[in-house]
């Protein structure tokens, strides 16, 4: 009888190495202060803007990042000025400021984001395109995080408000096209979307309002679209069809959508209100509720001047990763397309497109109302 043969090899006990304890977030800032261009006493109006927005973007990033400190997390902020120069970008990446960032936020032009696209890629690095409203397909980085909503996604957010809100067989739309660059751009996901997903719609196009008066038709619900940003077409444009709808011997039904500059622009108000008109926006302050009020007394304490808009910008973006950073450590991207965030001045709610990168949904409709933007959806 064979007796068991005794293992005497002892045991491989298997030990995991300890998990490296995330305890600070490296964050590079690129912005175009080109303060060695500027002289006070010879820049024009344009560097000195250029100038404020540049500091009031980085202001804001910096009062995002330290309010998203206080949960925890240590941040190294590192800011470089690019002075809209890519060849100051080259000296950055050769040498090596940029490549342990765990986020860079800028640069805020598309001439630079597309010239560290393949540092980027190459070196896997976030790259948040804060204010620019590029298309993300315009770049091929699937590490890009594009915040500013492009014109496509503008054209057809109008498009299913309309095709939502109206009845195909009882409306037309209204395309007010110029043709130029500009205003095609905006046209052109407008017609696209209701040829895709809205094929029962009538969709007309006409280069004037003039062109449209002479194909109206009586009983019929109207939804014009203007598709121009340029003041010294739109203003005509607006009091024409405000006098159409206003007719004593006809009655049309006429309602009024605007190009998204609109939202910096001036018009008449009791003419864009007669005509119910709605503009899409990524962007709105409220300036009555608290979190608004408590981020301008913040601001005002800290650098003794009012927040501009990009101050507002800077600090959703600073705020929003930093947060991010603080919750989720380094594999702060896998919770990017699952948390959203109401902030100050923009709205964030990500996709990802495995080779455009990641985009973000949120845009409003907002309607000239009581003398005031109100939020439609």
């Amino acid at each position: 009888m064979n007796k068991p043969v005794k293992n005497n090899t002892p045991a491989v006990v298997k030990t995991e190495k300890p998990v490296k304890r995330f305890t600070e977030a490296d964050v590079s800032v690129l912005i175009p202060f080109k303060l060695n261009q500027i002289n006070l006493e010879t820049a024009t109006k344009a560097q000195l803007e250029r100038a404020d927005m540049a500091i009031d973007f980085y202001q804001g990033v910096k009062l995002g990042i330290d309010s998203a400190a206080s949960l925890g997390l240590n941040f190294k902020l590192n800011v470089f000025d690019t002075r809209d120069d890519n060849s100051q970008l080259s000296i950055l990446l050769k040498k090596g400021n940029l490549k342990n960032s765990n986020l860079i936020i800028g640069p805020v032009f598309p001439e630079g984001i597309k010239y560290l696209t393949n540092y980027a890629v190459a070196n896997d690095l976030p790259i948040v395109s804060p204010l620019a409203a590029s298309k993300p397909s315009d770049f091929n980085n699937p590490k890009l995080i594009s915040i500013v909503n492009n014109i496509d996604q503008h054209g057809a957010k109008i498009a299913d408000y309309i095709a939502d809100h109206y009845q195909s067989s009882n409306s037309i739309v209204v395309l007010i096209n110029p043709k130029k660059t500009a205003d095609e751009q905006f046209a052109a996901p407008i017609r696209n979307q209701f040829k895709a997903k809205y094929p029962s719609f009538i969709v007309q196009e006409f280069t004037s309002t003039y062109a449209f008066e002479t194909r109206m038709i009586k009983g019929k619900r109207y939804a014009v679209v203007i598709c121009s940003a340029e003041m010294s077409f739109v203003k005509p444009s607006i009091y024409k069809l405000f006098k159409l709808k206003n007719l004593k011997t006809v009655d049309y039904d006429i309602n009024l959508f605007g190009h998204p500059n609109w939202i910096k622009q001036t018009y008449n108000l009791d003419q864009l209100q007669g005509l119910n008109t709605i503009i899409s926006t990524s962007y709105k302050i409220d300036y009555k509720s608290s979190a608004v009020i408590n981020f301008i007394k913040k601001y005002r304490a800290q650098f003794n001047f009012e927040p501009s808009e990009y101050s507002y910008k800077g600090f959703d973006i600073g705020f929003y990763f930093g947060k991010l950073l603080a919750k989720h450590g380094a594999d702060y991207l896998d919770y990017l397309t699952k948390e959203k965030y109401k902030g100050l001045h923009n709205s964030f709610e990500f996709v990802f497109n495995p080779q455009y990168g990641y985009f973000n949904k949120e845009l409003m409709l907002v309607q000239y109302r009581n003398f005031n933007l109100n939020t439609v959806e």
